[in-house]
């Protein structure tokens, strides 16, 4: 991130918030690095023949951020949060187009931070899968499926993660360590 402080990107996102479009061209500077790395760690996890690339990826989500009107931005937190999710959603539905074409595969190793998930071989695979079994979990327990989208997906601190669901940390670490294990059984299973 830039050198702003998370209280100037807050007061822009509330300015956006109310209305104020003059905001839009003025916020991307000081998000834009932030964003990039969002977009980064996603990548990461995915195939190496991906056909996004972080620049465009964070330039797809930033265009569906910024067009959000249901969404009272709250604070830096808060925004990130919701671009973390936009970005999962646009890689998911990347991966289901590139699956609708290639099936099948043998069994992999995914990594969850420091825990390990089997699934396909194919990294388009291996997301769509994750994703499955987090919209499962979502059903059981939304708030712990939010965390692993966070923390896995949107690469944030447990402390940030805390934030934007305005939980306390050892909440989210509590949640963390059982939505780990869950999804690791229930992808171990498949």
């Amino acid at each position: 991130m830039s050198e702003h402080s998370p209280n100037e990107i807050t007061r822009m996102l509330i300015e956006l918030t109310d209305g104020n479009q003059d905001v839009v061209n003025q916020i991307l500077p000081h998000i834009y690095d932030e964003l990039r790395r969002l977009a980064g760690s996603y990548l990461r996890k995915e195939r190496s023949n991906h056909t996004l690339q972080p620049t465009a990826l964070v330039h797809e989500a930033y265009m569906k951020l910024i067009d959000q009107r249901q969404v009272k931005w709250q604070n830096r937190a808060h925004f990130f949060g919701i671009a973390a999710q936009v970005m999962r959603r646009i890689l998911m539905d990347h991966a289901r187009k590139h699956l609708a074409n290639k099936r099948g595969g043998d069994a992999e190793i995914l990594p969850l931070e420091e825990e390990i998930l089997v699934v396909s071989h194919d990294k388009s695979a291996e997301l769509v899968a994750l994703d499955d079994a987090l919209q499962q979990l979502g059903e059981i327990d939304p708030q712990k499926a939010r965390i692993v989208e966070l923390r896995y997906f949107g690469g944030l601190s447990i402390e940030e993660t805390a934030e934007v669901l305005a939980i306390s940390v050892p909440t989210v670490n509590r949640h963390w360590r059982m939505a780990k294990a869950w999804l690791y059984s229930e992808l171990s299973n498949n």
